[in-house]
């Protein structure tokens, strides 16, 4: 019994808690070469993330640009994983194949057999939607997804001076497949714009980044672009590190507030991203708002609170 008590106290003493184990599925394209400046989020999320003490990433999976983003996340991996080897896996090169297997695919669902899982969904939702259409059994084993998406209505995708409206990539680039999730009994978690927008990243908060370290320079030179990139089309020098949010609320949900319970569904209205979707006159929105009536609900972060934006820089400062 004396044994039990000192046991018991040390882990009162200690804060210790289980970690959250997690599968990380990104769109990653930070430094791929292009016309123009991809985003970075996914790259500085994925590098948050191995920093975080409360997960442990079990794999990860990535979707669209699959070969580049396999060697950038191998990459991050070799400079800030400390720990146990993550196995990465290439997952839908155009996120327009629902329903089709992939190395990614085929290895979360390996992963899910042996444990309980939370989805991190950083991109479209072609990966974790083709599991779950063709392996429903495995849905219990899923404990939550966590998606970067949807919106209230009326809230503008509208960045930085807010002469630019943005559309939501995540859902509109593979809307079936978010579809499949929608009609599933999977527990749903959304932090998108409306949380992320109260962050921002500018080049002076990146100027603590030790510049004679590799990964860090690495990671300095590699944002400038998309930096210019949003100074250009947003007029600021900065940019909004949406995923992040996605991922703090797995890992600080404390620096958030949300709405629990919100009814979500797809409602088709017209477009407030006609300068950079000039094709697409009406399109379909991913919208949550208390006054819906549709059957799924989820949980949904409304507004990051001040302290997370400096968690951020605070993480990417860390030496593993």
């Amino acid at each position: 019994m004396k044994i039990y008590k000192i046991l018991f106290f040390l882990l009162l003493t200690t804060g210790i808690t289980a970690q959250t184990k997690v599968w990380f599925d990104t769109d990653i394209m930070i430094g791929m070469p292009d016309k123009e400046a991809r985003e970075v989020d996914d790259g500085i999320t994925l590098i948050m993330a191995l920093k975080q003490p409360q997960i442990q990433i079990v794999g990860i999976s990535n979707i669209t640009y699959v070969d580049y983003g396999f060697g950038v996340i191998n990459k991050i991996l070799n400079w800030h994983n400390k720990g146990t080897a993550i196995p990465v896996y290439k997952g839908s090169a155009f996120a327009n194949d629902l329903g089709t297997e992939n190395d990614g695919t085929r290895a979360l669902y390996q992963a899910l057999k042996k444990e309980k899982l939370t989805i991190l969904a950083l991109g479209p939702m072609t990966n974790i939607a083709t599991l779950v259409k063709n392996h429903p059994d495995i849905i219990p084993q899923i404990d939550r997804v966590v998606i970067c998406a949807a919106r209230t209505p009326g809230l503008l995708f509208n960045p930085g001076n807010g002469k630019l409206n943005v559309f939501d990539y995540n859902y509109e680039f593979d809307t079936a497949s978010m579809d499949v999730l929608l009609h599933s009994t999977i527990p749903l978690e959304f932090a998108g714009y409306d949380p992320s927008s109260y962050t921002h990243i500018g080049k002076i908060d990146l100027a603590s980044l030790d510049l004679t370290n590799e990964a860090d320079k690495w990671l300095y030179d590699i944002v400038q672009p998309w930096m210019e990139l949003n100074e250009r089309y947003f007029g600021v020098r900065g940019f909004i590190p949406f995923d992040c949010s996605t991922l703090g609320i797995v890992t600080h949900p404390e620096y958030f507030t949300y709405y629990e319970n919100i009814p979500i569904k797809v409602t088709y209205k017209k477009n407030d991203a006609l300068a950079i979707q000039p094709n697409k006159p009406f399109k379909n929105f991913l919208e949550v708002s208390y006054k819906f009536k549709s059957q799924k609900k989820v949980k949904y972060a409304r507004r990051a609170l001040q302290g997370f934006e400096e968690k951020i820089l605070e993480t990417l400062r860390v030496k593993n």
